[in-house]
């Protein structure tokens, strides 16, 4: 359900199924245009009032909802980011080691079948290794913003006060 006021009259409450959209606010105006024809606006209406002028009313309770979803989410995102990281540090130095073997790969020097069985079996850590880096670089830039979420909600309304003393 979403509803709608007029700036004119806020104290009328046009009521819609479903979200805010083109079709809604139609809808809101089929509703106003009854309330005119009825006399049960209280006020004057301006020439050309039109759907886009209606004022979505959200409840108190619907912004903290939302609010709330953006700080789970947030958390979301930056528990993914630390499992990443340990990912990513658990097999860093395994994933170095090997990829140094690889070198050996490129010189005329003579290999032993063990050492190319070996670096064989080390390509699937650092294939994981290197996918586990790039998606961890991947949601470290998605987190700089989950922890802007973050840290406006964890602000107290005392720093909030003093800011805004100290900027006027």
């Amino acid at each position: 359900m979403v509803r709608y006021t007029l700036p004119q009259s806020p104290e009328t409450i046009l009521t819609v199924k479903g979200k805010d959209s083109a079709k809604a606010r139609e809808e809101a105006m089929d509703q106003l245009m009854q309330l005119i024809d009825s006399d049960k606006l209280p006020t004057e209406l301006q020439e050309g009032f039109g759907p886009k002028q209606f004022v979505e009313v959200k409840d108190m309770e619907d912004a903290t909802s939302e609010t709330e979803d953006a700080i789970t989410e947030a958390i979301q995102i930056l528990s993914n980011l630390a499992s990443l990281k340990l990912k990513v540090m658990e097999s860093r130095e395994e994933a170095l080691k090997i990829r140094a073997a690889i070198d050996i790969l490129f010189t005329d020097e003579a290999v032993s079948a063990e050492e190319i069985t070996s670096l064989k079996d080390g390509f699937k850590v650092l294939k994981n290794f290197a996918q586990a880096n790039v998606r961890y670089r991947e949601a470290r830039s998605k987190a700089e913003s989950a922890r802007a979420i973050l840290d406006e909600a964890l602000q107290s309304p005392e720093a909030e006060n003093k800011a805004s003393k100290s900027a006027k």
